[in-house]
């Protein structure tokens, strides 16, 4: 540790937002940077704990008092290449991740943790500029083929990691673009897809195979993927998302959150969509079904589009917002959080159940909510009861935000023969494997939606699997 004192001298600083009347009007990356010497600074604050809590923390087991110091001694390509030996892509994770190292992080305990996420995204930027990352081709080659089905985060750290075992990998994506839900679920202003893109020349430097538009069931059919391949790995998420059925579900206006967020992205890559399909809320006052980071990426698309009122609501009970007890130190709090997105302007409310969607000639005109009491029983469980008290809220266009429930069964994994879990995600043993010889599985499409960081951490695990059974 370089600075022994530096986290009782320094205080915390992060890098903001660029002005809200700015960034409403474009979809650039929303998040500021901090020069190189404040940066430094920052990393100077990391205690070098005796026991890292932060490390702890990260699914990746990142190691968080290492490069801190690396970076606040100036040794940019020494930092990012400890970052590289546990993540694989620290550019995305940088830009994206809840950071659960910074909530378990020591300082945290005054409410000033190490800007860990913000140092992990300048240190890679600062490493892509001035040249520190470049490809890592095998010197050679075992002969073996894997088939990746799915380009995901997951997708694409068991493709690398397994390329760099000397295997050859060949990754199969459905969509136009790779980057799954990275490109066409996380709006610009949180992630700019030339990130995504830069990463994936290095990645196709150094050996991978992409194919892009096809779908294993459809274009080729699972068969011939078994048939060509010693491994498969499938990584195609948890794409089969969560409905409610209340009465005029059926009207015109209401839609899945990825529907919309996934369009928008296409539009601003140029993608052809269909005029009669585009999802515009232009004009329109927006509801929100539903409080996490989706529903939140709506919100921010929505305002960007030109919605003339965004009200997003809950089921679940507005939370703490600074401490929770149920949730202490240093394990994730459970606590408000509010987006860049929110502070554009949003109304959010908890507690309210959507009871009946409303409309003329159908289309949607309003919904119906109702408020709800939550308390527990003695076994722990949360039970739900209506208050009764009603309310009717303006809405032309509503976006079910309510996640996933698991991989999209029909076609590949009903072709294969894959068991599923009591969830409905890909049955794997400890060892990532499928009840089916050489099909293995990860990320989101064997446990479930989860973070970005869980899923390169599985991608990572599914890659030493499948290479030791290889």
């Amino acid at each position: 540790m370089g600075n022994p004192k530096a986290f009782m001298n320094i205080p915390r600083k992060n890098a903001g937002y660029r002005p809200v009347n700015e960034r409403i009007y474009d979809f650039g990356e929303v998040e500021q940077t901090l020069n190189r010497e404040d940066r430094k600074l920052q990393a100077s604050r990391c205690m070098d704990c005796g026991i890292p809590f932060c490390h702890w923390a990260c699914p990746l087991g990142n190691k968080m008092p290492e490069w801190q110091d690396l970076i606040y001694k100036g040794q940019w390509k020494e930092g990012v290449e400890v970052l590289h030996e546990t993540n694989n892509f620290p550019d995305f994770t940088g830009r994206i991740c809840p950071a659960p190292c910074e909530k378990s992080c020591v300082l945290a305990l005054h409410d000033a943790p190490v800007t860990i996420r913000e140092n992990e995204a300048a240190v890679t930027e600062v490493a892509f500029i001035e040249g520190m990352i470049k490809a890592r081709p095998p010197k050679t080659r075992t002969g073996k083929k894997v088939a990746v089905i799915g380009s995901g985060p997951a997708g694409l750290a068991a493709a690398q990691q397994l390329n760099s075992k000397g295997h050859l990998v060949t990754i199969f994506e459905k969509d136009n673009g790779l980057g799954g839900l990275l490109r066409y679920g996380i709006p610009n202003f949180k992630l700019n897809k030339n990130i995504i893109d830069r990463r994936l020349a290095l990645l196709a430097e150094e050996g991978i195979v992409f194919k892009p538009n096809t779908e294993i069931g459809k274009t080729i059919s699972g068969k011939e993927i078994m048939s060509n391949f010693d491994a498969v790995c499938i990584a195609i998420g948890a794409g089969h998302p969560r409905n409610i059925t209340p009465e005029g579900r059926d009207l015109k206006g209401i839609y899945f959150a990825m529907d919309f967020l996934s369009q928008q992205n296409q539009l601003i890559m140029g993608e052809p969509v269909n005029e009669n399909e585009i999802i515009s809320a232009k004009d329109k006052h927006v509801l929100v079904i539903g409080g996490g980071d989706t529903g939140s990426d709506c919100v921010g698309t929505s305002i960007r589009q030109g919605a003339v009122k965004v009200t997003q609501i809950e089921i679940l009970p507005q939370p703490p917002v600074d401490k929770n007890p149920d949730t202490p130190w240093p394990f994730y709090p459970n606590i408000l959080k509010t987006s860049s997105s929110h502070m554009e302007g949003c109304v959010r409310k908890w507690s309210l159940n959507t009871n009946k969607f409303i409309g003329e000639n159908g289309k949607l005109t309003e919904v119906l909510v109702e408020e709800v009491e939550w308390s527990k029983d003695e076994n722990g469980r949360f039970n739900m009861k209506p208050t009764g008290k009603t309310d009717l809220i303006k809405a032309d266009l509503v976006f079910l935000a309510l996640g996933f429930i698991h991989p999209v069964h029909e076609g590949l994994l009903t072709e294969l023969g894959v068991d599923f879990d009591g969830r409905g995600n890909v049955a794997i043993d400890n060892s990532s494997k499928s009840n089916v010889g050489k099909v293995f599985a990860t990320g989101d499409a064997a446990m479930g939606a989860s973070l970005v960081v869980r899923a390169i951490a599985s991608g990572r695990k599914v890659a030493e699997d499948i290479h030791k059974t290889l």
